[in-house]
């Protein structure tokens, strides 16, 4: 009866928003004022679940870092 979660989510549209504006993970990371890790970017970009904090971290981070207004719902698919 236990249900397993999907956590490999797959490619999120927050990379082709990273590669648009020509963000790194090292942009996003240096931008942040809260703790932002690379690992942290890394995993969003690559689709493993994210808590909703750690979801709004990385988008104050690209929002920072792009100079452009982005919403979580437009960065992840789940």
């Amino acid at each position: 009866m236990s249900e397993e979660i999907e956590r490999n989510l797959g490619e999120q549209p927050l990379v082709a928003v990273m590669a648009r504006s020509g963000l790194k993970a090292q942009a996003l990371v240096e931008a942040s004022t809260e703790q932002l890790t690379h690992k942290m970017v890394t995993r969003a970009c690559k689709g493993r679940r994210l808590t909703p904090k750690a979801k709004a971290k990385v988008c104050a981070a690209l929002c920072a870092a792009s100079g452009e207004a982005h919403k979580v719902s437009e960065l992840f698919n789940y």
